[in-house]
């Protein structure tokens, strides 16, 4: 009997310390031990605090607070591609990729911040796994996703998908404009393409045919980053190219997104998965 209530006495202490554990805030882990652990696929700032930086990775969705800690937001730890946040709505993001335990995820979405992702739809002859997915600020209900070599698009928020037409040969990034739920960019192996209309016809949309490793559209701007010329911006409206910070050497950005309540304020991600920062629209770079 004198066992049975030791026994009972110890299995009640350690049930109390793990709901102690389950209750309290998790520590975090440095950016640095983030980077040995997995890598990016996609990020963004939080719309209602801009201190707060969300990361889609390879093993689960993370915050980065004000502390510059990373914490794991979500329950799940799937491979999330694809990542694109809500242009309006702070606790919605659009994400696809693949489930931890395998297969492919179709097009996922969270409305609570990064904690539950449940499938909106399996997208067109899915479930695709969209490496590239991106939702545009001028129409929020259109989104487009590259699987492979087609290019898929939905008008009602990712309900419904079809094919749109091929993608653009050596794709790497998509950017939905920010002006025309029409316009499509693309960052390629053989430079920056814009469609007019929505992922059918494709032409140039810079001089130079170089690798172009990223792409964004922010409140009618353009980024983009070309190897060997460095991060360069342009307004949507006229397209005119200008180099804002040269000398990356053999680095190249693979990620960006703009403060919506700063547009001077980036941050970024490095092929090395560095996070850099910026004040000041690019110009110079700490890393966090």
């Amino acid at each position: 009997m004198r066992d049975f209530r030791r026994a009972f006495l110890l299995l009640t202490a350690v049930a109390s310390l793990l709901l102690a554990g389950c209750s309290r805030e998790p520590e975090g882990i440095s950016l640095e031990q983030l980077r040995q652990q997995t890598h990016i696929h996609g990020l963004a700032f939080d719309r209602a605090e801009s201190e707060r930086i969300w990361l889609a990775t390879h093993h689960g969705f993370y915050a980065i607070g004000a502390d510059r800690l990373a914490r794991r937001v979500s329950e799940e730890t799937h491979d999330f591609m694809g990542f694109t946040p809500h242009p309006t709505d702070a606790e919605t993001f659009f994400a696809s990729g693949h489930p931890a335990r395998g297969g492919n995820l179709g097009v996922v979405v969270s409305s609570d911040g990064g904690k539950h992702w449940e499938q909106r739809s399996p997208g067109a002859d899915g479930p695709v796994d969209f490496h590239q997915l991106t939702v545009s600020e001028a129409d929020p209900d259109v989104l487009y996703g590259a699987f492979a070599g087609q290019l898929q698009v939905s008008h009602d928020g990712g309900q419904q998908w079809q094919v749109q037409g091929r993608a653009p040969d050596g794709l790497i990034a998509l950017a939905a404009s920010s002006r025309d739920p029409e316009h499509l960019y693309a960052a390629t192996q053989d430079g920056l393409l814009l469609s007019p209309d929505g992922g059918q016809r494709w032409r140039p949309v810079h001089p130079e045919r170089r690798p172009a490793s990223l792409v964004a559209a922010h409140d009618e701007r353009l980024y983009a980053f070309m190897l060997g010329a460095g991060l360069i911006t342009a307004e949507e409206a006229n397209r005119q190219w200008d180099v804002v910070t040269r000398g990356w050497g053999e680095r190249y950005l693979l990620h960006l997104a703009v403060d919506p309540n700063d547009p001077e304020r980036l941050v970024a991600s490095d092929d090395q998965g560095r996070l850099l920062l910026s004040d000041n629209g690019g110009r110079d770079w700490s890393t966090l």
